[in-house]
């Protein structure tokens, strides 16, 4: 019994020993880290470091962090450092691991005849995701599709799902107002609901631009590459800002290479395609065009009625009536952002006014918004463009024949006119080789029927006004 007693006391001794020689030497390279690497990056990274356990027989020694993301940054920037560091500090460690704590601190000598086993973390100490900033109404539920953005929409579902996405980077581009945040704001969401602790960061070119210029001035662009190299999905808006801006593009550059050789998903949008974005390194376009490129084009007629009908389903009180959407529609052409802009107006002044919403009111209420997206489309257009498409003579438009060759696409002439030109009948009717007003309205007339009832007729139509439009 003496013997074991005085086996016991001095394993005890020993365990005392190891511990004190382990404090030491790492209040000693604490000091050295903190003197090489700069306090603002110890105080950081290194600070809160805390001793973990250690083992005789292996002389590895654990260094514990609060979690696993900064254990596996100071391993990747300070590793080796460290590792040196403990060799050199005759305190028996040869090995030095960087993992997340667990409940314990302190060093702590591992009885010898036992298994060294891992901690089980604990579902309190696991990273949580960070609080969502993406605005809730641009999601792929609200936002409404047809041929002219098709092809963006799918990819950017493609890139949210919870399968990875067959292609890295996802280039979107076109012009202003036309969707593409509200698609970045809807694949983060869509990302976030089935991988809720995996890092999204979503940033414009400008904020991507500023925040590096800082981190350079602060010395702590570590940090500013450490939060970006994180994430798993890395959204960033507009990046024609960063043209000519040399250092910025070569940090953008290394980013988006470490994330995609880390399996991480990237998406950037432009008001251009890759190969016509000026002062963009040749590298970078190169990685943006290798992945895939989707285009959303201008919307046409039918996509931006279908925008109007959405909101007004939606919207409630004062109802909208057809004619004022359709008026929307036709007159507000420049970009999507704008005509929802002209709707929520509208909605507005009737709310907060009472008044009803009529083709009258829309007119004036949006007056200047009508004349700043006009495009003076002339009935002499007109006729030139129906002429071509049904394959008659121009001069035919001011003919007195009627053949049906010629009566129809005449009145379909007729038609387009009242509906996409300011002149009245009587012009219209002048127009047409002096014709009364009575016969354009009985033209008008024909077409409605028509369209209602044959489809090509209807098709015709459409073609015809996206033609005048573009």
């Amino acid at each position: 019994m003496k013997d074991i007693a005085a086996v016991i006391g001095s394993l005890s001794g020993l365990d005392t020993q190891q511990n004190a020689r382990l404090e030491t030497a790492w209040a000693t390279i604490r000091a050295g880290l903190r003197r090489d690497i700069g306090v603002r990056m110890f105080d950081q990274w290194l600070k809160a470091a805390q001793l973990g356990d250690y083992c005789p027989e292996s002389q590895t020694l654990d260094l514990l962090f609060a979690s696993d993301f900064t254990a596996n940054f100071v391993s990747g920037q300070f590793g080796d450092r460290l590792r040196m560091a403990w060799r050199c500090a005759g305190a028996g460690v040869r090995e030095v691991r960087l993992r997340r704590a667990p409940n314990a601190v302190g060093p702590r000598v591992l009885e010898l005849p036992q298994a060294e086993t891992p901690p089980v973390p604990d579902a309190a100490s696991l990273p949580q995701a960070p609080a969502s900033n993406f605005q809730p109404r641009h999601s792929f539920v609200d936002f409404v599709t047809g041929e002219t953005n098709h092809l963006a929409f799918s990819a950017a579902q493609a890139m949210a799902g919870e399968k990875p996405p067959r292609f890295s980077p996802l280039f979107i581009h076109g012009s202003t107002g036309q969707g593409k945040t509200h698609l970045l704001h809807a694949i983060a969401q869509a990302f976030s609901a089935h991988s809720p602790a995996a890092p999204v960061l979503y940033m414009s070119a400008e904020r991507f631009m500023m925040e590096f210029v800082n981190a350079m001035r602060a010395n702590e662009t570590m940090m500013f590459k450490a939060r970006l190299r994180a994430a798993r999905l890395l959204l960033i808006d507009d990046i024609q800002f960063i043209a000519g801006k040399g250092s910025t593009q070569e940090e953008f550059l290394h980013t988006i290479n470490d994330l995609i050789d880390a399996g991480a998903r990237i998406v950037v949008t432009a008001d251009r395609a890759p190969q016509m974005l000026d002062a963009i390194d040749a590298r970078i376009l190169s990685r943006l065009a290798g992945g895939l490129v989707a285009d959303i084009r201008p919307a046409g007629l039918d996509l931006r009625l279908a925008i109007l009908e959405a909101k007004r389903a939606i919207a409630g009180d004062p109802p909208v009536p057809d004619a004022v959407v359709d008026f929307l529609a036709r007159s507000i052409r420049s970009n999507v952002r704008e005509l929802e802009g002209a709707f929520n107006k509208l909605i507005a002044y009737g709310q907060l006014t009472g008044r009803s919403i009529d083709l009258e009111f829309a007119q004036s209420m949006l007056a200047d918004a009508v004349r700043a997206n006009a495009r003076r489309i002339t009935v002499d257009e007109i006729q030139k463009v129906c002429a071509a498409h049904y394959k008659i003579d121009a001069a035919e438009m001011r003919s007195k024949r009627r053949a049906r060759a010629v009566a129809r696409p005449r009145q379909v002439a007729m038609y387009l006119a009242k509906k996409m030109t300011p002149r009245s009948l009587p012009e219209i009717g002048r127009i047409f080789g002096g014709r009364d007003h009575s016969t354009v309205i009985h033209a008008v007339r024909t077409i409605e029927q028509l369209r209602e009832s044959n489809p090509d007729i209807d098709a015709d139509i459409r073609a015809l006004q996206r033609q005048l439009e573009s």
